[in-house]
């Protein structure tokens, strides 16, 4: 069981909904533990140091993952948001935020409590989900997988949320494949 995170989406709201892993399939959760939690916090960049989460942040934060991955599949298929998940974003979004603050030596530094460092993902969907990058929002195609990310490569023509997590998985099955079907055939004798 990997449990490094992944940050190949392009934005720190679809790294977070991407928490929870190939969705259709084996539905692997990226955060088992509060502490695993808190490592997505600061290994993310959303907050520098977080007061330990309990399981109730982590419930809430599993939760809050569920109604912006809803969302953003929403909103990628040009359909109506559920209500259910927009109130609870809109309400997540409302509390206070982690608060950058400048140490001596001039370095930004942000210290949070868990409802802080969710407050900000829930600010920063509303900023996806408003901004201009919608059009180029995609799900990976590895049939597996179910990250979305922003694809700003020449011409759009991404396809996997990562070479290292996906692109290369494909690449070598595919080759795989080729190599099976071009092998000649022994010949009875």
């Amino acid at each position: 069981m990997n449990l490094n995170h992944v940050f190949v989406c392009e934005h720190p709201a679809l790294d977070f909904a991407a928490t929870l892993r190939a969705r259709r399939t084996t539905r692997f959760d990226m955060f088992p533990t509060p502490d695993r939690l808190d490592a997505w916090y600061t290994e993310s960049g959303t907050v520098d140091a977080i007061a330990p989460s309990q399981q109730a942040d982590l419930d809430q934060a599993i939760t809050l993952r569920e109604a912006i991955y809803t969302l953003i599949t929403t909103r990628r298929n040009d359909h109506t948001y559920e209500p259910e998940a927009l109130d609870l974003l809109n309400s997540t979004a409302r509390t206070p935020s982690a608060v950058p603050q400048i140490t001596p030596d001039g370095h930004r530094h942000t210290i949070a409590t868990p409802q802080e460092a969710l407050s900000t993902i829930a600010r920063q969907t509303i900023q996806l989900l408003t901004g201009p990058h919608i059009p180029l929002l995609k799900e990976c195609s590895n049939p597996e997988c179910t990250r979305i990310y922003i694809d700003h490569s020449r011409g759009n023509r991404r396809q996997w949320c990562g070479m290292q997590s996906c692109g290369n998985k494909i690449k070598a099955a595919n080759y795989r494949a080729r190599k099976k079907n071009t092998q000649p055939h022994p010949t009875p004798t």
